[in-house]
């Protein structure tokens, strides 16, 4: 259980001032300078003590992932990028620290573009988030005014400029290098890596793209000390974690709370337990909607973490927690999200732009029961031939939810397709 004198996020709700005055009246923009005054090397350090794995979903140290950049500033200036596009379905989390607390993202932008040497930051935001957009180029305008940003930020001798980048709302912009293509003004696909953006990056220059939430704890464990954050939480998935609740649960939301938290806790206490009591739990997609499904009796013990989740062949993802009560069709849910998958494919990669469509139509009859018995495994060897065969993960965001399934509900795709088999023979 997380203790309130632990949170980060002070005003995720909305109840507070969003602005300047109000962000510092929480402690944003403290004597940041001091921050500032400990050097590259030093906040790196203090970073990679503090153990926190990026926010995004994929859970790769940050600290780590700042220390790659080139420690020389050559002809090549090095940029920060924010990945703010948040399209995962399921996912609400940085909208919330976008619209709510905005000046923890901006200061954290000046201590990553100091601590990677960077000048300039750039926040690629989804198109659809307009009160958002709006807030952080307000807040911007008011860092700026306040000297926060500049030619010299919070009187460091530091240049920093933090712009806001809106996207059109594609899925697959939230992948790094897609993101940069997009950025560049390119249409949206991911780029083969290596290079890795460190090396190549926005206009070919060392740059690092971090989610919005890796970037905002940034100044705060920077403050309390890399050992306060890696205090919390479990040894390899330290410090707090914002989680959002949806479906069948009574009292929808988003909270920040312990990494490793059970996942029957989280629910219960935060958002109300599920519609009709946790015996009427079915499953859970814990990590937004690109994570394969759990049933209830591995959802009764399992830990939100990292590696907890990666134990029970799941994972935490962007920790998007859709709860499913026993009055869903697990099957037509996998199959919208096989569809939303088929939509988004940038169609750069054969495997995904053929498979996604394939997974699709085939996960449409197995909704009505008009599939074949074989198809349940050849539908599995097919996700297991687009897994890890394409550029970006978008192939295995489409393969998963699917594995999942069929791992754990194939007696439910079964017996559609016998019910279905047996009018057959009735009718004959």
């Amino acid at each position: 259980m997380l203790h309130d004198r632990d949170r980060i996020f002070t005003n995720l709700y909305g109840f507070h001032d969003w602005r300047l005055a109000g962000a510092r009246a929480r402690g944003d923009w403290d004597n940041t300078a001091a921050i500032l005054a400990r050097g590259r090397d030093g906040i790196i350090a203090e970073m990679k003590a503090s153990g926190l794995r990026g926010r995004g979903g994929a859970g790769f140290s940050t600290g780590l992932k700042w220390s790659f950049m080139p420690r020389e500033i050559g002809e090549r200036p090095h940029y920060l990028v924010v990945n703010a596009d948040e399209g995962e379905p399921g996912t609400c989390k940085d909208r919330d620290i976008m619209r709510f607390d905005p000046h923890k993202l901006i200061e954290g932008c000046l201590i990553a573009g100091f601590a990677i040497g960077a000048h300039v930051a750039y926040i690629y935001i989804r198109g659809e988030f307009v009160q958002e957009a709006h807030h952080l180029e307000t807040a911007i305008a008011e860092a700026r005014e306040a000297g926060f940003l500049g030619p010299d930020a919070c009187g460091s001798g530091w240049a920093m400029e933090v712009y806001v980048h809106r996207g059109a709302g594609a899925y697959v912009c939230g992948e790094e290098t897609a993101l940069i293509q997009s950025l560049e003004g390119k249409k949206g696909q991911p780029r083969l890596k290596p290079p890795f953006p460190a090396g190549v990056g926005l206009y070919g220059c060392p740059t690092t793209v971090n989610n919005v939430e890796s970037i905002a704890v940034a100044p705060t464990i920077l403050r309390r000390g890399g050992a306060w954050f890696a205090g919390l939480g479990r040894e390899n998935n330290t410090g707090t974690k914002v989680f959002c609740i949806s479906g069948h649960v009574n009292t929808p939301c988003n909270v920040e709370e312990e990494m490793g938290i059970p996942l029957r806790e989280l629910i219960e206490k935060h958002a109300g337990g599920v519609r009709g009591g946790w015996d009427n739990l079915l499953a859970v997609i814990p990590g937004g909607s690109s994570v394969p499904v759990l049933p209830k009796e591995i959802c009764d013990t399992v830990r939100m973490d990292f590696d907890a989740l990666r134990e029970v062949r799941s994972g935490l993802g962007t920790a998007a927690v859709i709860v499913m009560d026993k009055s869903t069709d697990i099957v037509k849910a996998i199959a919208r999200l096989s569809r939303f998958y088929m939509h988004e494919s940038c169609g750069q990669c054969t495997p995904c732009r053929e498979g996604t469509g394939w997974l699709s139509r085939v996960m449409q009859r197995l909704v009505t029961g008009e599939a074949r018995l074989e198809e349940i495994d050849i539908l599995e060897q097919v996700t297991r031939q687009i897994e890890g065969h394409t550029i970006c993960a978008l192939g295995d965001a489409a393969a998963w939810p699917i594995q999942g399934l069929i791992r754990h509900f194939r007696p439910e795709i079964v017996k559609r397709i016998k019910a279905r088999e047996g009018l057959g023979r009735a009718a004959e």
